[in-house]
């Protein structure tokens, strides 16, 4: 096995450590996660944690931070020492609001600087946490953690349901922390930006490299040549050693050669089409692509709501094979854009023609639903048989479940005994065996480990419909996209050639770099000039209270729904009971129409509610 650069101990020599694990091991009772492991974290080391889904990332964070007890070894904490901790999903009390709960351990002279975090991370000072959404929650337990101010860091995907604005924002309060820091996520890009040392969780050993995750791939590959040659030397090439070889990042750059070779003339065919169409005659474009596909076209499209602007005079033409990204604030109108040119919500102005033959499949990781009974093979195979139809041919259900990294014991296994990394794996393996042509993602990053985006990645490189893509995550970005849709949150909507990167520097920066925050209004000052009436500044009764009911409508829907997908995957019902198959079939095309109406509703009713929410405070 190769030799890690530099073990644990002597990485933190120049310094004492604040937070060590001692030759920990944690035994899951069918298998070791680890043995023996070491590592320590010293006052000034900005550390990321990376390693595959299910390794023990997060299971290391619970250790240092005291939650959960090692089976060997020990933890050592330097006395006097504060660790703040962002778990994946924190536990929140309900009836609390979000000042009381973040500013809960400072001192009543400190309260200014909970504020200030609640504030940048654009949650409501008095909101309870029981009415917050899960991204808002996390964001409200990361503004805890930041302003205590405490001498150990550990995060556990920090970025997940940011924002980029917030997220370039945490990166520079990162940056300037003095004291030590963990952090696990998914975002490279970030990772890249914050972290000094990179520790590598894999297959029980924790390699350490002191130097940023800019460098991973390059010293990953290092590790795996010097692997293979030491199998190759014993000649006992093992078959899960292979396994991880053929996924590693090695195999994995050389197929990313030649999809990185057809995303630059995807690029440079988009650049072309723009300049044409910002400075040459339509005939002429018209001519250029008379003999390509159209995916969808859009036209000086315009959505306003009670007269504000969310999409204004936006035109685009995206041919068959595009990858175009959506990037903007959250509220700017992403969703809404994306509505529009699938036809799923009325423009106030303008039009959107979609192509011929277009098959759309929209991928929303924050609705999907999964039968915690039915077993992975039902799940692909709803209708009974084995086999799956994808990309135009059949695929045995089990080659195509190893394709998303799982095990042929698994097949049968129901969903619930999956890992949240595993459910989301599946999710992806059941969006790719529905067929379409168009596909659209909207934040498939979250909650995603970094093997799972790299597959994902993968197979979106490899698709050969167009992807419309709507991420916080810059890595992701400029690995698949030929042109980004720049929002402003005004209504303004420009699409640059080439990936975020290309897209930010030809924008001159991040348009609207600051959200919006809701606060309770201020006395005003004796003579000032009365606050006009706030009678248009949210929601009506009745519309606010349909809002509140309709995340419950849309949960009873999905429930119901996978509950009748369950009971059709039977194969002998048609023949048992032909009526109540049927009667069964009937309901399930009725509630998909009736949670695709609740969702749009939700839609048109939270863009309104952010819309008179950015009015009230700008």
């Amino acid at each position: 096995m190769a030799v890690a650069p530099k073990s644990p101990a002597k990485a933190a020599a120049k310094s004492p450590p604040l937070i060590a694990l001692q030759s920990a091991g944690v035994d899951l009772g069918n298998r070791k996660l680890f043995v023996g492991l070491d590592l320590a974290l010293a006052r000034g080391e900005r550390a990321c944690l990376v390693g595959r889904n299910g390794s023990g990332k997060s299971t290391i964070l619970r250790l240092l931070c005291g939650l959960q007890e090692p089976d060997s070894g020990q933890r050592f904490l330097q006395p006097g020492t504060r660790v703040g901790y962002l778990p994946q999903d924190p536990a929140l009390p309900s009836g609390t609001t979000v000042r009381d709960y973040v500013a809960a351990e400072l001192e009543p002279e400190a309260l200014h600087v909970a504020e200030a975090a609640i504030e940048r991370l654009s949650l409501d000072l008095e909101a309870r946490l029981g009415t917050l959404s899960g991204g808002a929650g996390r964001r409200a337990a990361l503004a805890r953690v930041l302003a205590g101010t405490p001498d150990v860091l550990l995060l556990d995907e920090p970025t997940n349901h940011l924002d980029l604005p917030t997220i370039l924002w945490l990166e520079e309060q990162l940056n300037r922390w003095r004291g030590a820091m963990l952090t696990i996520s998914h975002d490279r890009r970030f990772l890249e930006d914050v972290s000094s040392v990179v520790l590598w969780l894999d297959r029980g050993e924790l390699r350490r490299m002191e130097r940023s995750f800019a460098h991973f791939d390059a010293w990953a590959d290092e590790v795996a040549a010097s692997e293979a040659k030491e199998l190759d030397r014993l000649g006992n090439v093992l078959r899960q050693e292979e396994h991880w070889l053929q996924r590693g990042v090695t195999a994995r750059r050389r197929r990313n050669e030649g999809r990185l070779a057809r995303l630059k003339e995807l690029r440079a065919t988009r650049a072309k089409l723009l300049a044409r169409r910002q400075g040459e005659a339509t005939i002429e474009i018209a001519e250029a692509e008379r003999g390509g596909t159209v995916a969808l076209e859009a036209e000086n499209l315009t959505k306003r709501f009670d007269g504000r602007p969310v999409i204004e005079g936006f035109s685009t033409r995206i041919r068959q094979g595009d990858r175009v990204g959506l990037v903007g604030r959250n509220g700017a109108g992403k969703t809404t854009l994306i509505n529009l040119l699938l036809g799923r919500l009325a423009p106030d102005a303008g039009k959107v023609k979609l192509g011929a033959n277009v098959q759309a499949e929209v991928f929303d990781q924050r609705r999907q639903a999964l039968d915690p009974e039915a077993s992975l093979w039902q799940t692909l195979c709803p209708t009974g048989g084995d086999m799956v139809q994808v990309g135009g041919r059949q695929r045995h259900v089990v080659a195509y479940l190893r394709d998303f990294l799982f095990e042929e014991a698994q097949a049968r296994q129901p969903v619930k005994a999956l890992s949240g990394g595993e459910k989301n794996r599946l999710l992806l393996a059941r969006l790719f065996a529905r067929p379409s042509n168009l596909l659209v993602l909207d934040e498939p990053t979250n909650d995603l480990d970094m093997d799972t985006l790299d597959l994902l990645e993968e197979v979106l490189a490899d698709y050969a419909g167009t992807l419309l893509l709507v991420s916080h995550d810059r890595d992701f970005l400029d690995r698949l996209c030929n042109s980004v849709i720049l929002l402003d949150g005004r209504g303004g909507a420009v699409e640059y050639p080439g990936g975020f990167s290309d897209a930010i520097r030809q924008a001159g920066g991040l348009p609207d770099a600051v959200a919006p925050v809701e606060r309770p209004a201020a006395a005003a000052a004796p003579g000032a000039e009365a606050p006009r009436p706030a009678r248009t500044a949210k929601l009506s009764y009745k519309e606010q209270r349909e809002l509140d009911q309709l995340p419950g409508r849309i949960a009873a829907l999905e429930g119901e729904i996978a509950a009748i997908e369950a009971q059709l995957a039977d194969p002998g019902l048609y023949s048992r009971e032909p009526a109540r198959f049927a009667e069964r079939s009937a309901r399930l095309e009725a509630a998909q129409g009736e949670l695709e109406a609740a969702e749009m509703r939700w839609l048109e009713l939270e863009e309104k509610r952010e819309s008179l929410a950015r009015e009230a405070t700008g």
